[in-house]
């Protein structure tokens, strides 16, 4: 059975600022859970442009997360069942992700559209059997989340009841903070996964869920929570590091890539160390 959901996750920031935080923080959690045996390699990133999108980056990159996954799933599966291709069409402010499982025949397909606060409920363009088997679910960054997946993941320190952003004055967040905020906007993330498998797909279909759902709440969360690290960034700056970042991790994960290249990365990434480089720990 094909699950579809919804997630709409309220963000204090404005739909610019959104785009620049995202891309901080995927590269800094990136880096953050990439080592020489599991992690992040980049494979492709590139500008690209068709007849849906319009102009935007793709994006091919494989997951290694093997030490992340249920017990009951490892159980059943070899050790490089769950090593994932992803591949992402980012045209902001709408996005199309699509993950393919090196083992298992898994259509897993994430949509993202943006809206200011929550400005439309029909932000996918979705059919009337669409809406009528899709879940919908509000989520809120400022509520601490002590599920498996959260601890899976990773669960963030930040306590948003106490937080306070130095450089943009944005917070604390207390209960009902989405309707007092501004700037204010809305992530719609959509996400459908089909696992046609007799006996447990539904499961692995609802841990996948579950899966996704933590990973929105924990990088949404990092997006507010490192806002002083990345405010103030131009687009520029952040391809710039984003290019360095993919050359560190395909060292990371031990994969070859040419003697020069690697030294450039480093080289390039060491020189602006000093400014705008996300705060990355080693693992």
């Amino acid at each position: 059975m094909v699950q579809l959901k919804e997630f709409r996750i309220v963000m204090p920031m404005s739909l610019e600022e959104y785009q620049v935080s995202q891309m901080y923080m995927v590269m800094k959690m990136q880096q953050q859970s990439t080592n020489g045996a599991e992690g992040v390699q980049v494979l492709e990133n590139r500008p690209f442009q068709d007849e849906v999108f319009g102009k935007g980056q793709y994006t091919s990159k494989v997951y290694r997360l093997q030490s992340k996954a249920p017990a009951w799933l490892t159980s059943i599966a070899p050790t490089d069942a769950l090593v994932m291709q992803e591949e992402a069409w980012n045209a902001y402010p709408r996005c199309k992700t699509a993950i393919l499982f090196s083992l298992f025949v898994v259509n897993l397909i994430l949509a993202l559209a943006l809206a200011l606060a929550s400005a439309s409920t029909l932000v996918h363009g979705l059919n009337e059997e669409q809406l009528a088997a899709r879940q919908v679910e509000t989520v809120d960054i400022a509520s601490a989340e002590t599920d498996y997946w959260s601890y899976a993941i990773g669960s963030s320190n930040f306590d948003f009841s106490k937080f306070k952003s130095a450089k943009t004055s944005r917070g604390p967040l207390f209960d009902g903070w989405q309707e007092n905020c501004s700037p204010v906007m809305t992530a719609y993330k959509l996400v459908t996964i089909d696992a046609p498998y007799w006996g447990f797909g539904y499961r692995l279909e609802q841990a996948l869920l579950a899966g996704e759902r933590a990973l929105f709440i924990e990088s949404h969360r990092n997006c507010f929570g490192w806002i002083d690290e990345w405010f103030g960034m131009t687009m520029q700056q952040i391809r710039e590091l984003e290019e360095q970042g993919d050359c560190l991790l395909n060292e990371k994960i031990s994969k070859p890539i040419l003697l020069t290249d690697a030294v450039d990365c480093e080289q390039s990434f060491s020189h602006n160390s000093e400014r705008h480089v996300p705060q990355v720990v080693h693992t």
